[in-house]
């Protein structure tokens, strides 16, 4: 191709696009997507911070609002749910170690024997008896 040509002036600008395209705006909306979802995961009881950096446990969840509490519960907050920048968690792995603790109370469990079946003892020989 020449570079003066039109089709070269045209390949370079769809190349351009594609470029701001993966390099700017798919990022952002997967950012977005991230966001709303970590929206509308919020439950009662999760310590957030807003976007002003006011750190709460979440009291109640409305459709477009929440209710944080903060300083031991003294004051409650009502803030949109855009306005939530992130859920604090204390321990990042207390979810995984929480499912990993029932995984493994559950198995122990199935190995255990039964609780409601009715175990008859054995009875003893008279051998025992005879010997003495």
């Amino acid at each position: 191709m020449n570079p003066s040509s039109p089709a070269f002036s045209l390949v370079l600008m769809v190349l351009l696009i594609a470029m701001i395209y993966f390099m700017m705006i798919r990022p952002q909306k997967k950012k977005e997507k991230a966001d709303k979802e970590m929206r509308d995961s919020l439950c009662v009881g999760d310590e957030v911070i807003t976007i002003g950096g006011i750190i709460g446990k979440v009291e109640k969840i409305n459709e477009k609002s929440v209710i944080i509490s903060t300083s031991a519960g003294k004051n409650k907050i009502e803030f949109l749910k855009s306005a939530i920048a992130s859920v604090s968690a204390k321990d990042p792995n207390a979810a995984a170690k929480t499912a990993a603790k029932e995984a493994a109370k559950e198995a122990e469990e199935e190995k255990a024997p039964s609780r409601d079946k009715k175990v008859t003892p054995k009875k003893l020989s008279r051998k025992s008896d005879d010997a003495e």
